[in-house]
């Protein structure tokens, strides 16, 4: 199952994000696909302000940006990964195990070290154009939070 959302504003964008964030009670991953200028990190300052943070900025220097919010936000940018090992590198799997939210722009260059349960969100256009998002639960926990009757 698939939602699909139109999306004309930043604004909405990031309503779009907090409301997911809401949804998934602050806890579990959310994999950002999406061109570059698509709206990955807009939707992630949606994400940010579920938790009460007020700046984000994508961390494509740093790999990932760990928020000290109750649950934990984790912000990873794959951007600069060559492959899921180079992930791994630096600790991913530490964090798997961490209670809280993951959230991964550019997750299509390290697929598969993407957990199964997962909410897979894809942005398309760019510039000032609309953009279309959709969200696919993966995993059952995931396919419960955005059935059909989901108010996202």
């Amino acid at each position: 199952m698939t939602i699909r959302r139109k999306i004309m504003t930043e604004d909405e964008m990031l309503a779009l994000g907090t409301r997911v964030a809401g949804k998934l009670d602050r806890h579990g991953f959310i994999a950002l696909y999406g061109d570059l200028g698509a709206g990955k990190t807009v939707f992630a300052r949606g994400v940010a302000q579920a938790f009460g943070i007020a700046h984000v900025s994508s961390p494509t220097f740093t790999i990932v940006c760990e928020y000290p919010t109750e649950p934990k936000l984790y912000h990873f940018d794959a951007y600069r990964l060559s492959d899921a090992d180079e992930l791994y590198a630096i600790g991913f799997s530490d964090y798997l195990g961490e209670h809280g939210l993951i959230l991964m722009e550019w997750a299509n260059l390290v697929e598969t070290a993407l957990p199964k349960d997962r909410l897979d969100v894809t942005i398309v256009g760019s510039g000032m154009d609309a953009r279309t998002v959709t969200l696919e639960p993966r995993g059952e926990r995931m396919e419960e939070l955005f059935n059909e009757d989901s108010c996202i």
